[in-house]
């Protein structure tokens, strides 16, 4: 039950309560010492009629003669009407009372007490009438403190009556304080329940929040960007397999209306079959890639790392493109050594990207060149080749999925423009990154990976 109290409610509470606790310590320690401060008073009273009672009483030493001294005891005792005094022998027997209607339980035992007869309180001091004698009379000053207690009565039940208007007005002040100061809580949740697909550009205005809403506003802020971003990124990725997929899509479907509009011989209902085939894998080969971008992104791949000689891993790709490199009349090379800890098949399949990439952009006579580094903390690997400088304002875009420098250029449906996205995300499995450099008619892309 106490989960679904609100927060401005509990603090509320919170306040009332240390409220009524700060007040109530308060007004027991004042009590206490308010009580403290009166036995002091009172004993200095019955010090103060001590030293007269003992010389109207010094030459007393059996009840008969209290007697000859009643007169003088009265005379003394009626400066003080509050106080009243018996007389004890040695045994405990009473010689005199001067108020023997009067008589609570006394205390055998010397010092101050305090008794309470018949509703009436008293403030007893019982010492001997000759300390200096071990059977000497004992006297007892009664004093009545009774207005006292009245006193401290008042002030007891004024203290809870502080302390009962101190915590309701303050959980009425801490419930309007905390209303009050829970304000940008309440428009924090007012702006994200209107958030939605269509409205995620909205931000909370992190510089009007208190200090302690700041950081979560500014991580509130940084979830909507992210979501955002995300939501862009899948709303222009549908859009892109939707237009790469109208293509192929569009081929079949008019290759099989065409050849279906007649009758025709089984080798062109053959080669009709095999243009199909050539769509449909290319399409395949289309899907595949995007499901392990797609897995890329989730941090789902699984890395088998080994330990890589790089330099023979370039050099068993370069001889897999050699013949390629061969007939398209380009160079390829290779210098620098490095050995890396990382999966075999994920970067051979990065690196075969970049070569690729690198042999169909590169013109006759031209050159693909590899280059291996190793430093304190990476391992660099260069991939450059010459021919067209790639414009600076396209450079941050060849990473993104279905991107083409050249959108007018079609070559084939083995290039869809998923290569470099690729590239990018298993580097970033690796923990490393890649860049891309064109300048002067050399384009290079450049991947570290952390050593």
């Amino acid at each position: 039950m106490f989960e679904r109290i609100s927060l401005s409610r509990r603090l509320a509470l919170l306040f009332a309560a240390c409220t009524a606790v700060v007040s109530l310590t308060a007004g027991v320690l004042f009590n206490r010492a308010s009580e403290a401060h009166f036995m002091e008073l009172d004993q200095q009273l019955l010090d103060s009629k001590l030293p007269a009672l003992r010389d109207a009483l010094k030459d007393v030493t059996r009840a008969e003669q209290l007697s000859e001294h009643r007169q003088a005891l009265q005379a003394e005792l009626a400066h003080s009407p509050d106080l009243a005094l018996q007389v004890q022998g040695p045994d405990g027997e009473l010689w005199f009372a001067s108020a023997p209607a009067t008589t609570p339980q006394m205390s055998n035992r010397n010092g101050l007490h305090t008794l309470t007869d018949n509703g009436i309180s008293y403030r007893s001091y019982v010492v001997a009438l000759r300390p200096e004698q071990a059977d000497s009379p004992r006297l007892t000053l009664l004093l009545d403190i009774t207005h006292h207690q009245h006193f401290l009565q008042r002030m007891q039940h004024l203290i809870w009556l502080t302390v009962g208007l101190s915590a309701l007005a303050t959980a009425l002040l801490g419930a309007w304080a905390a209303r009050r100061g829970l304000r940008p809580l309440r428009e924090m949740t007012d702006i994200a329940a209107s958030v939605s697909a269509s409205s995620l550009t909205t931000r909370l205005p992190s510089h009007a929040l208190p200090a302690e809403l700041a950081e979560l506003g500014l991580a509130f802020n940084a979830m909507l960007a992210r979501l955002d971003e995300g939501f862009q990124r899948l709303s222009a990725f549908s859009a892109d397999i939707a237009h790469e997929l109208r293509t192929p899509l569009s081929n079949l479907l008019t290759h099989t209306q065409v050849t279906l509009t007649r009758p025709r011989a089984l080798d062109e209902y053959r080669e009709a079959l095999l243009g199909n085939l050539e769509e449909l894998q290319g399409m395949a080969q289309m899907v595949n890639a995007m499901l392990y971008l797609a897995k890329a992104e989730q941090g789902l791949l699984t890395l088998r790392r080994e330990s890589l000689n790089l330099e023979e891993e370039v050099d068993a790709l370069q001889e897999f493109f050699l013949p390629l490199a061969e007939e398209a009349q380009v160079t390829m090379s290779r210098q620098g050594h490095a050995v890396f800890q990382g999966d075999r098949h994920m970067l051979r399949r990065a690196l075969s990207n970049l070569l690729d990439n690198a042999l169909r952009f590169t013109p006759a006579q031209g050159r693909v060149a590899v280059a291996l580094e190793t430093t304190a903390h990476s391992v660099l690997i260069a991939v450059e080749n010459t021919g067209q400088t790639i414009p600076a304002h396209v450079l941050p875009k060849l990473f993104d999925r279905f991107y083409r420098a050249d959108p007018s250029r079609h070559e084939g449906s083995e290039h869809v423009g998923l290569g470099l996205a690729i590239t990018q995300s298993i580097i970033k499995a690796h923990g490393g990154s890649i860049r891309c450099e064109s300048q002067e008619g050399v384009t290079r892309f450049t991947i570290e990976l952390p050593n």
